[in-house]
């Protein structure tokens, strides 16, 4: 779908890189060594540790607060929403406090180091199920919930920026993405499948006991994980940073044009997979009238489907110029979800396959995205002469974390809207005809207003090879003065 889009703009900009890697005019001292496969997978056990501890407790903790722990839903939903508000606004601090940490290790890979086991006690703690009266419960939850989120920015926004100074290669950076999010479905994958039936075997009939010991089995392995990144990586690209404040970096962030581009494309990215996500169980037990055996399989093929899509980004993104690929694969992504609307339901081998083809497709983009968050960040460094990817990483963060709760909103305004009865023993064809535009035409419709978002960047494959010959002229001057 991409064989055409960007190909001239890919040749010759693969010229360019190939000019500037020979070039008089940038220093060779500046120049970062292809990665290695270790490193490679190092920096990818950082999302599989954050997916298969914090992903584990997320999937499941509702369900264990409200049927095991007692918690009523709606004060379920008051933690969620209390949590997630602090949430954003200690990642943006967290970006900023990043940029500033000076240890033997870096900027961003210490912090895997000092928070992996606070992480790892925190998140087996929520799990954890005192015998005390409802408020000091309730109390008890929203306190670890909030914890174990603060601790949750520490490692994760730190290993976000990191691949930003691991290497300045443009396919390096790709690669790593990719690396990151086969790791993580793979977790994914781990915690779907796996988390129920050890909690049943562990717990012996308890289920508290049983989560408990899953949870912190899973626990350790995310503290492993982040270890395991923290040795393997290195940080390379160690720019001089200017005595500024905190609110100077984020003022001066948010008047570079490229920046807000790049908030608004994040904002708008994570909708199309969230409302569709957010929508499956409903549709594969309202329409296609599945049980729920058929929807594991259903979501476990699409997260099969997801890892091979970040596969499949290097390549792409190795002959073509990775913003237009990003580009294209959100209008393919697009088509493909118009398409899913007009598939014979009754059928679930056709529609799991299309829906594992389109899944493919729409992933291929997902470490491109982060990789572009890369170089929208070394394009600022060039303007400034300040390297803030702490602050551009915690930002992006907060405007995914805004799409995030948008689209789950958004969810539940739609079935509402649709008349959606969860006590009805049929939906009505509105409810039916509605779930249906929520799993296709509405993700699609999201797809092409992230492909018009992205047409307001300019960190194309030729732009960004002549903002690292420059970034490495003056990065080297910044080091001889």
């Amino acid at each position: 779908m991409q064989q055409n889009a960007g190909a001239q703009l890919g040749a010759s900009a693969s010229a360019t890189v190939g000019a500037s890697s020979t070039s008089n005019a940038t220093p060779s001292a500046i120049v970062i060594p292809k990665l290695g496969l270790s490193e490679k997978i190092a920096y990818g056990m950082g999302d599989f540790s954050a997916n298969i501890a914090l992903g584990t407790a997320v999937l499941f903790l509702s369900y264990f607060y409200i049927d095991i722990y007692g918690l009523k839903p709606e004060h379920v939903g008051i933690i969620m929403l209390i949590v997630r508000c602090i949430d954003a606004v200690t990642d943006a601090l967290m970006g900023a406090l990043a940029d500033r940490t000076k240890s033997r290790w870096g900027r961003y890979r210490p912090w895997m180091l000092w928070m992996a086991v606070p992480f790892g006690i925190i998140t087996a703690a929520m799990f954890i199920t005192p015998d005390w009266d409802y408020a000091p419960k309730f109390a008890y939850a929203l306190g670890m919930y909030f914890i174990s989120s603060l601790f949750s920015t520490a490692t994760g926004v730190p290993y976000c920026s990191i691949n930003g100074v691991m290497t300045n290669d443009p396919q390096d950076r790709v690669s790593c993405q990719s690396f990151r999010f086969v790791l993580a479905g793979l977790a994914q994958l781990i915690v779907a499948l796996a988390v129920l039936p050890l909690a049943e075997l562990l717990g012996g009939g308890d289920k508290a006991k049983g989560f408990q010991m899953a949870i912190a089995i899973a626990a350790t392995l995310g503290v492993i994980g982040y270890l395991w990144c923290f040795a393997g990586v290195k940080e390379r690209i160690v720019p001089e940073r200017r005595p500024t404040s905190m609110w100077t970096d984020f003022k001066e962030a948010f008047r570079d044009g490229q920046f807000r581009a790049m908030l608004l494309v994040t904002g708008l990215n994570v909708l199309p997979g969230f409302i569709g996500s957010g929508a499956v169980m409903f549709f594969t037990t309202w329409v296609m009238g599945q049980d729920s055996t058929f929807s594991s399989i259903y979501i476990a093929s699409g997260i099969g489907g997801m890892m091979l899509g970040c596969v499949l980004a290097q390549p792409f993104a190795r002959r073509f110029c990775k913003l237009k690929v990003f580009f294209w694969v959100n209008i393919s992504a697009a088509l493909l979800s118009f398409g899913f609307y007009f598939l014979d339901f009754s059928s679930p081998y056709l529609v799991t396959a299309y829906n594992i083809f389109k899944t493919v497709v729409a992933s291929i983009g997902v470490p491109l995205f982060w990789a572009i968050i890369s170089d929208v960040d070394d394009a600022h460094e060039l303007k400034t002469g300040n390297k803030c990817t702490g602050i551009s990483f915690s930002s992006n963060l907060f405007c995914l974390k805004v799409g995030l709760a948008l689209a789950g909103a958004l969810v539940g305004f739609l079935l509402s809207f649709f008349e959606y009865d969860a006590k009805a023993p049929e939906q009505s064809e509105a409810a039916l005809q509605g779930i249906i535009l929520m799993v296709s035409i509405i993700p699609g419709v999201c797809n092409l207003a992230v492909a018009a978002a992205v047409k307001l960047l300019k960190v194309d494959r030729a732009t960004m090879a002549e903002v690292q010959r420059k970034l490495a002229r003056m990065r080297l001057q910044q080091a001889t003065h």
